[in-house]
């Protein structure tokens, strides 16, 4: 796989429908959530990469993860800030930051400023949506 980042990925809903499991596609595309601790990458401690389900984009490095205890996936930062684009997400009767792929614009969970340093920032992820690489492989 190429390390590029790739042009915008535009699929009908038919075709998200098609390459996602119905789970994947209520998270990426419906801006869903997974329950929290049900994601095998929670707990997941292998050297390697995150990458979108919808497109393969690499996300985030496992040299960037870490147990925020809430119940998902955690990074301090994503592999570049290119590979993700932020949007103002106002459901729930809250305004937080949703973190989407910025290739296929797959919703990926939310950024919050209590992570650790050096950023100080917590990338909640959503591990359904995620795809993991281990490193050599």
């Amino acid at each position: 796989m190429s390390d590029k980042i790739v042009d915008k990925l535009v699929l009908s809903d038919a075709e998200w429908r098609e390459r996602l499991t119905p789970e994947q596609y209520k998270i990426a595309r419906k801006h869903g959530t997974e329950r929290a601790f049900t994601s095998p990458l929670n707990n997941n401690k292998e050297k390697g990469i995150y990458r979108c389900v919808g497109c393969q984009t690499k996300l985030f490095s496992s040299d960037t993860k870490f147990d925020s205890g809430t119940g998902w996936p955690s990074y301090f930062a994503p592999i570049s800030a290119e590979v993700v684009s932020e949007h103002t997400d106002r459901s729930f009767f809250m305004k937080r930051t949703e973190v989407r792929c910025a290739t296929c614009d797959s919703h990926l969970g939310h950024v919050f400023p209590d992570g650790p340093q050096p950023t100080g920032l917590r990338y909640c992820m959503n591990g359904a949506v995620l795809d993991f690489e281990a490193e050599g492989e």
